[in-house]
């Protein structure tokens, strides 16, 4: 029967182009496994921790496309046929997947954990939020049938899972409704640590975004509700949505593109409160501010229903609107201008450090070893 200290543990990502929510929970495994091999679509070199960078980083044939780091999204036909990749030599398979990582085929006889951030969001529940607006006529007719094969195809190799883990009770019901299995749910790293409260810094007068600029982020309804009501809004972060999201900004919003991490900290601990109008599987940004004791502005829906308590509640950390729509964020806004007050700090840094990563590390490390434990006593 094999440990896990003992074990051969394969890595397979999607793909590895910088650090975001999903490289930090990879990050995890590489620090624990820095001699296994991490099977991915793709590679920016440079792009990530040491501690990633350091693996024998096995990239797919899409990586030696010219461009492919700054066009990957353009590939998504011919994802499901580099995702085969060949996993061999090893005791236990772990995936990190939102998109393909979780197709990932071990050897026979080798359980497979896929830590899911989502089933492929594009192809099942965001279609419309990612190409609403974008196709018509004959385009849109290739992109359902596109999308409806790439559903079935994402659906049978979820058979190659023998143990999913969720990342929020959202994504745990997803899991169920598209490939009808259950999973448990481990919560994402937040680095609690590094974001926390400084007394000595004072809070100013303005709102806070900090994101990708993807259309399902729904960026628009922030930036509409400060200019609305006239509130001071910093926004941070880039993405395909840039020129549309200026183009409607007022002289009350700042673009600041991407920050460091002490930057980031630095507009957590000052602002009013970060607004978070998107519906997310997680959520790490929300958490990160409450760590920093910043109340957050959510939309009642997606993961930020199981990291924000709302007002009204008891030790709430932040405030919820029921509806994407401008009137009811603004609404939000004035409801927190009103009552913030009744919002103790405290209570939002215990609320994050709920998700710190040190639970996340020991229930991560103590499932994949129970797991180990359970397919060795089968045998």
């Amino acid at each position: 029967m094999k440990s896990l200290d003992t074990a051969r543990v394969a890595l397979v990502h999607d793909w590895l182009t910088g650090m975001r929510g999903g490289e930090k929970c990879l990050e995890v495994l590489c620090q624990r496994f820095p001699n296994a091999p991490l099977h991915t679509l793709l590679h920016a070199k440079g792009s990530l921790s040491p501690d990633i960078e350091q693996m024998d980083i096995r990239p797919s044939w899409l990586n030696r496309l010219p461009g492919i780091v700054s066009n990957y999204r353009y590939t998504l036909p011919l994802m499901p046929f580099a995702a085969d990749w060949p996993i061999r030599n090893c005791d236990l398979l772990v995936s990190f997947s939102h998109a393909v990582a979780k197709a990932a085929k071990p050897p026979v006889g080798v359980p497979h954990v896929s830590y899911c951030f989502t089933p492929m969001r594009y192809a099942w529940h965001m279609r419309d939020s990612y190409f609403a607006g974008r196709l018509g006529g004959v385009k849109s007719l290739a992109v359902n049938r596109l999308l409806k094969a790439i559903r079935n195809w994402d659906r049978r190799t979820s058979s190659r899972v023998t143990h999913f883990i969720a990342i929020s009770k959202t994504i745990q019901d997803r899991i169920r409704e598209c490939y009808g299995r259950e999973s448990v749910i481990i919560y994402p790293p937040a680095d609690t640590a590094f974001y926390s409260p400084d007394p000595a810094i004072k809070r100013e007068d303005f709102y806070l975004i900090i994101s990708a600029f993807a259309p399902y982020k729904r960026l628009d309804l922030a930036i509409e509700a400060c200019k609305k009501l006239n509130k001071r809004l910093i926004v941070i972060g880039s993405g395909q949505d840039a020129a549309r999201l200026r183009a409607m900004a007022g002289p009350t919003v700042e673009f600041l593109g991407w920050k460091s991490n002490e930057e980031l900290r630095g507009h957590l601990r000052r602002c009013r409160a970060l607004l978070f109008p998107g519906e997310e599987d997680f959520g790490i940004v929300p958490v990160e501010a409450n760590a920093c004791g910043t109340p957050v502005i959510a939309f009642a829906k997606g993961g930020a229903t199981e990291t924000v308590t709302p007002f009204g509640e008891p030790r709430p950390t932040g405030f919820w609107f029921a509806e994407q729509t401008v009137d009811s964020l603004a609404s939000a806004i004035e409801t927190c201008e009103r009552e913030h007050h009744g919002l103790n700090p405290a209570d939002a840094r215990a609320k994050a450090e709920m998700f710190d990563k040190k639970r996340y590390e020991q229930e991560l490390l103590g499932y994949l070893a129970k797991v180990l434990n359970e397919h060795g006593s089968k045998k």
